[in-house]
Formats: structure tokens, sequence, C-alpha cells
């Protein structure tokens, strides 16, 4: 059988056992001190380099919003900063975004209360190597993949998830020494969070993580309230169900109980991320941050005929000593970044830490 502990520890070894099997000692700055940064006023930045072009521009842009004597002055109603995640704020590079990583989890390390199909087995095997050598997968690999982030967790309730998030949270991430994946936070974009939201921007994370992962992820760590968290759906029924419409289906709290149905999630990425913008904020953002292609919709539409200054941040991984970044790839998405008028961040030159001084490269 494949969910035997000589196999899993086959898969894993050299490669993920350390990680997702046994936590270990973190030396990055924990949740509680993350959680506990406090930015008020430009002088309270300090993973921050004092020359970096990013924390002059938003201290300046803060400044001007939140003078009445300034002609950019924006009444705090309308101060509205979106983030993406993953990338942005988070790590997703070692050597995946969490959820990818939380998948390979699920399905090749032994879990005495979940027997995953042989399918799901085989094909976690085969694209585990791709992924912890970052050779890529196939498109048809990656739809496979997609489909595989729920229908892992079919059957579980809500409650089960989150539960099952937070106890990965706990595991390290691979290519990075000393750090939790619930740790694994940009200190600097942090700053920024907190610096905003104490200077009356109202703050939302616009993500195409799951909604209950990026909640999990964020509870009690980065000061945002679950109903300004906006990112891609997952989709639940009930075990009574059946083939009714949900609209239609009488729930009876005696009988049944609200489960992950399994289908593949409600992607928010791209232009689905303007959608997220205009249904669940109603105003468009004055600030906009992200990291990828992914965002690219918020990102421009932050600057579109907007009726107050704006600007939108990209987030450059360039780092290849603290982080686990890409110089060609940083150097082409800064490229392009520049072209639309986006301000890059570059990891590299402008942080003075990222996770804390104890997190560096370790492959």
């Amino acid at each position: 059988m494949y969910n035997s502990k000589k196999l899993c520890a086959s898969i894993f070894s050299g490669l993920l056992a350390a990680s997702l099997i046994c936590g270990g000692v973190s030396q990055a700055a924990t949740r509680a001190e993350v959680a506990a940064i406090k930015v008020e006023k430009p002088a309270d930045f300090k993973y921050w380099q004092d020359n970096s072009p990013t924390k002059q521009k938003v201290v300046q842009f803060v400044e001007n919003a939140t003078n009445p004597l300034s002609k950019n002055f924006i009444p705090q109603a309308d101060r509205v900063a979106v983030f993406d995640m993953d990338g942005t704020f988070y790590c997703e590079t070692a050597p995946l975004y969490f959820q990818e990583m939380m998948f390979l989890h699920r399905a090749l390390v032994e879990d005495p209360n979940y027997q995953p199909d042989k399918k799901m087995v085989a094909f976690a095997k085969k694209i585990q190597p791709k992924i912890m050598n970052k050779t890529g997968l196939t498109p048809e690999e990656n739809k496979t993949l997609f489909n595989y982030l729920t229908k892992a967790y079919a059957g579980m309730t809500p409650e089960e998830y989150r539960a099952y998030v937070r106890k990965f949270m706990d595991t390290n991430e691979d290519g990075l020494s000393n750090l939790k994946r619930g740790e694994a936070f940009y200190l600097p974009m942090v700053e920024i969070i907190s610096y905003l939201k104490n200077n009356g921007f109202v703050v939302y994370v616009n993500s195409a993580c799951g909604i209950d992962t990026t909640r999990e992820l964020l509870r009690d760590v980065i000061p945002i309230s679950f109903d300004r968290i906006a990112a891609s759906d997952f989709r639940y029924t009930s075990t009574k169900m059946g083939t009714d419409k949900a609209a239609d289906h009488f729930y009876d709290r005696y009988q049944e109980k609200i489960v992950i149905s399994g289908e593949p999630i409600n992607e928010n990425g791209k232009t689905a991320k303007i959608f997220a913008i205009l249904n669940q904020i109603g105003k468009k953002p004055v600030l906009a941050f992200g990291n990828s292609m992914g965002d690219s919709g918020m990102l421009e539409y932050t600057l579109q005929d907007n009726k107050y200054p704006s600007e939108s941040f990209f987030v450059l991984c360039d780092d290849t000593e603290r982080e686990l970044g890409n110089k060609a790839k940083a150097d082409k998405l800064k490229a392009f970044a520049d072209k639309r008028g986006w301000n890059t961040i570059s990891m590299r030159d402008e942080f003075k830490t990222i996770y804390g001084d104890n997190v560096v490269r370790t492959k």
C-alpha cells in the first residue's frame, strides 16, 4: 500500500522529510513577533534600508493623503489599499505556494485519518521532484494539480480543513533555514501594512490562495479582519444535498453538515481580482501591492482613471542569498513593471532583513 511509513520515507528522503515530518526549531520572527510589528510614523520603520525608494514613496504618499492642506489629500473613507499575499508579503518560493506544498504533504505523508487514492499518490509522486527542483510542470500537470488542491480535502468540514492548515503551518519551509511555514512573512511588507492601517487606510488582502487557507495564515498575525480578505473560493456542499441546487436546498442542522465538495476552486487571479474589489470593497483602491502577473488586474485597475492620486507596487524576488530569488526572472518582471508604471520593490536592495537574520538560503 502507498501509505506505508517505509514508502513515505523513501519518497521524501533528502527532500521533504525534515521539513514536512517535523517542525524543527525556528529562528525566524515568530508569529507573535510578526503580530507585534507596529509602525505609526516614518521613524518606526526598522526593516527597510534607509535609502529605500519604496519606503520614501509610501511615506510621502501617506503624508500627502492624510494632510487636509495637501492637493493630494484623500478623505479617510477613500483610503483603500489592497495587497496580494503569496510573494507580496508571504513566502511563495520554498519551493512553491503553501497550498501546493500542503497537497504534497496530504498525498505523500502518512496520515492515519486519511487514505489517498492510488491515482492521487502516483500523481503527487510524479510531480514532487519537479516541484522540489523547480524544473516546472507541464500545462496538463498544472491543471491536474489545481484540481487536486480541493479534491484532496473533499468531505472535510470547514473547521477540519482550517485545523489541517494550522497543523501544516508548523512544518518547515524547504530551501530556507530556520523558517516555519506559519512564520514566513516578509517583515518589511508587514511594516507597510501596519503603517497604512495606523494612518487611516483600510487594508484588504486580495489573494489567489484559497479563502480559508489565507484566513488561517493571517489569523492573529496580520491585523486584517476576515471580511477584508478576498481570495479564491472553495466550493462547499452538504452531506444531504445530493443533486439539489444550494439555492433550493433546505439545510437541516440535525441531519447534515457542510463539507468541501472537492470541485475546483473559483480562482481569484488577474482580472478576477478586479471583480473581487468591485464585489467586496465597492471602492477603487488608491494603493495596490502585488508580485506577479496574477496581480496585474488590480495593479492596472488601481491606476486607471482614479479620482485620487494612486500608486501600484510590484515586489521583485531578486534576493538569492536570504531568499530563493531568481535574478533573471526578476529582471524580466522589472522591465515589464517599468513599462506599466508600477513601482518595483527590490527585496535584495531595499529589505534590511526578510524573515529575520537567521534565515538564509540553504540550496
